[in-house]
């Protein structure tokens, strides 16, 4: 999982697609690798966990029977303990985590990497060590872009797809998060003139003259689309558009309680654009036979 730009909802977009492919029974790994800001654990509903090593390597905390994550959260003695580490130390422990993690005697059927923003040295060197890991040497499958609509973010995506390029990193698709508020009316809440909170009267008198209205999606642009948008930026590079995620608050809630988006919230307004992204990948990567072994049967993604 790739951007430019810090703050798009890479870690979201991460976490729930996992979380997504491992509720319909696929094995899948997930693996941050966001060295000094790793909040994959909280996403995934297992902060506070332990990961042990043995001779087989590292052992990844698991979420779920289908869901095993790794990241550098799992090391640290304090959980707002800072990582002030130059590249080398940083690179070396990426390397271990993509190379050393033990995901299980049958392997995964995804591996979903969670990455830092920008495209400095720890992304080539992912790129660089998931090549020398894969025994096919087609190195990772393919990445996935996160952007938001605004402008300042597609400047600094159009980057991260340039980086794509030259890494000869095949492009997935590109993801458009963040594309508007999209919440039920009857989960907003309403203040007056005097910034007083009176949702109580007013859900009272929409239920009273309009009972319609409570049921429909009220939706607004947080951040204002520029030009084309993600759309027009994915035709240009001339790689897939998997779609947009509004801004669902009960998105953000299931982030924040760890748990699977899709699962516990299947009506909220965001639910089905996301089952149709993951829909996409996995039209674009189709596991394959059960019979084949180990590595050859895993699908990466970044």
């Amino acid at each position: 999982m790739l951007s430019g730009k810090g703050g798009v909802g890479k870690s979201t977009v991460s976490t729930q697609m996992a979380q997504s492919l491992s509720s319909r029974g696929y094995s899948v790994g997930l693996l941050d690798v966001d060295i000094c800001g790793p909040s994959v654990p909280r996403m995934a509903g297992v902060v506070g966990r332990e990961v042990h090593q043995s001779q087989s390597g590292w052992t990844p905390v698991y979420s779920n029977p289908n869901l095993a994550v790794m990241s550098i959260s799992f090391l640290l003695e304090e959980g707002d303990a800072a990582v002030v580490w130059r590249g080398p130390r940083k690179n070396g422990l990426i390397k271990q985590f993509l190379t050393e993690t033990d995901w299980g005697v049958g392997g995964l059927d995804y591996l979903i990497i969670d990455t830092p923003p920008g495209t400095s040295d720890e992304h080539i060197s992912i790129v660089q060590y998931l090549n020398d890991a894969r025994s096919s040497g087609q190195g990772a499958s393919g990445a996935i872009v996160v952007t938001t609509p605004e402008e300042v973010s597609l400047a600094d995506v159009r980057k991260e797809l340039n980086f794509c390029k030259k890494t000869s990193t095949r492009v997935l698709g590109v993801i458009e998060n963040m594309t508007g508020l999209q919440t039920k009316v009857s989960d907003m809440r309403f203040i007056n003139n005097e910034s007083n909170d009176c949702t109580s009267d007013v859900l009272s008198l929409l239920k009273e003259k309009c009972p319609e209205v409570l049921s429909m999606i009220a939706v607004t642009d947080v951040f204002p689309p520029s030009g084309t948008g993600a759309k027009g930026m994915a035709e240009k590079f001339n790689v897939p558009y998997l779609g947009k995620l509004p801004l669902d608050p009960n998105l953000l809630k299931a982030c924040e309680d760890g748990v699977s988006f899709v699962d516990q919230y299947p009506s909220s307004p965001g639910a089905a654009p996301l089952n149709d992204i993951v829909n996409k990948l996995i039209l674009a990567l189709p596991v394959e036979d059960d019979e084949i072994d180990g590595d050859d049967a895993m699908e990466t993604y970044t």
